[in-house]
């Protein structure tokens, strides 16, 4: 008798699976959609498919009336564009002094402390103090991202770099190497692709971060638009609004795991598959 830890699901039956609560959440959706329009035909809580799609092709395929541009796509542009900036800045940051703090103590035992201490800082206390210091433009939304997650990437690389074993260290050294050698050829290319690890982790933080701080000052962003729209109860727009953040996530999460197991493979081949 096989036991339940040991069965392998097929893929055409993992693909099933995987569906199914989608389907199930839609199903619900349209059923109660459909009994609140029932008894009251003008509800704006639980839109049709019908007007889903004239919502969408209202902001995604019709130019708007006062700025002729197609908002959904000048939202999406200003929004990805605003994230890739802070989450690259950010895995720059914490790839650095992950590194330094975990590689060489007397770093460590100067800035681990307050990089802990700064970690536990909740970014969004911080974010009048941005629009303030750095003013209500692009800078203190990117700020935010970087505050957000680098804390957390530092943290994250240090604790890697320990991890790797002291005998490796140890030979190169013998060999010859020194610290910056030892450094970048033994450690660096190890924790590479956990910085990749860290950062698809870490893209949901930043963009609650982005759509937080786009909700308080901003003309253009998905987090603006949502929010706009909140004032009208125009939940034909905020709902697929909501759901193209999530499938912009996803092709993000995906397009880093397809790259880092291209440049990495020996990493996953130690490590086995992971999602």
């Amino acid at each position: 008798m096989k036991r339940l830890l040991n069965i392998q699901p097929s893929r055409a039956l993992t693909i099933s699976l995987g569906v199914a609560p989608f389907v199930l959440v839609a199903m619900v959706y349209l059923w109660a959609s459909e009994l609140r329009l029932a008894l009251n035909p003008s509800d704006r809580l639980m839109p049709s498919l019908a007007q889903f799609g004239e919502a969408i092709a209202r902001v995604a395929f019709t130019p708007n009336e006062r700025s002729g541009e197609y908002l959904l796509w000048v939202d999406t542009l200003a929004s990805v564009r605003r994230l890739l900036l802070g989450v690259a800045l950010a895995a720059a940051i914490g790839l650095v002094f992950g590194l330094l703090n975990g590689a060489i103590p007397l770093v460590r035992a100067k800035l681990s402390p307050f990089i802990t201490v700064l970690s536990l800082v909740p970014p969004m206390a911080l974010l009048p103090i941005l629009f303030v210091v750095l003013g209500l433009g692009e800078v203190a939304k990117v700020a935010l991202i970087v505050i957000g997650i680098a804390p957390f990437l530092m943290r994250d690389l240090q604790a890697k770099t320990l991890e790797i074993p002291a005998e490796q260290v140890i030979k190169a050294q013998t060999l010859g190497a020194s610290t910056w050698q030892t450094m970048l050829r033994v450690m660096l290319p190890q924790i590479l692709p956990r910085l990749v690890e860290a950062v698809r982790l870490s893209l949901g933080p930043a963009w609650l971060f982005l759509i937080s701080a786009e909700a308080i000052a901003a003309e253009q962003g998905l987090g603006y638009r949502i929010f706009l729209m909140r004032r009208y109860l125009a939940m034909d727009v905020i709902l697929p609004y909501v759901v193209w953040i999530t499938v912009l996530a996803f092709l993000m999460d995906w397009a880093l795991k397809r790259g880092a197991r291209r440049a990495f493979p020996w990493f996953y081949s130690l490590h086995g598959a992971r999602s």
